[in-house]
């Protein structure tokens, strides 16, 4: 059983910052990539970035610039630091992650419960 936990998120000003974190925890062999999504009511749910094994990111090309995502493979953790919000970054985010549980087997898609982020004008 894997879990992933997410925090950080609230209401904020246009041109402030958050920190997203999410924490996996249980049964984890190991971690491969891993995301952050963001869907608005009403809207598609789009890939804000990624983070490879590897190191690599990702940035979808309305927040480069602005959102950074990173990892703490110690910690079992990914971050997106999110900075000169605008309004239209209005949605819940939610991380994901591609986790094997076993050596025998592939690695499975993993999702956190999701956090609101609120964008005032």
């Amino acid at each position: 059983q894997v879990q992933l936990v997410e925090s950080g998120g609230g209401l904020v000003q246009s041109g402030g910052s958050l920190r997203l974190s999410c924490a996996a925890s249980g049964s984890i062999f190991n971690i491969y990539a891993m995301a952050w999504y963001r869907q608005d009511p009403g809207k598609q749910r789009e890939l804000v970035a990624l983070v490879t094994s590897g190191g690599s990111t990702n940035h979808v090309d309305s927040v480069k610039g602005r959102f950074t995502i990173s990892r703490d493979n110690a910690k079992n953790t990914v971050y997106l630091q999110m900075n000169s919000l605008k309004p239209e970054d209005t949605a819940v985010y939610y991380c994901n992650a591609q986790i094997a549980t076993s050596v025998w087997r592939g690695p499975t898609d993993y999702w956190g419960q999701g956090t609101q982020v609120t964008v005032s004008s």
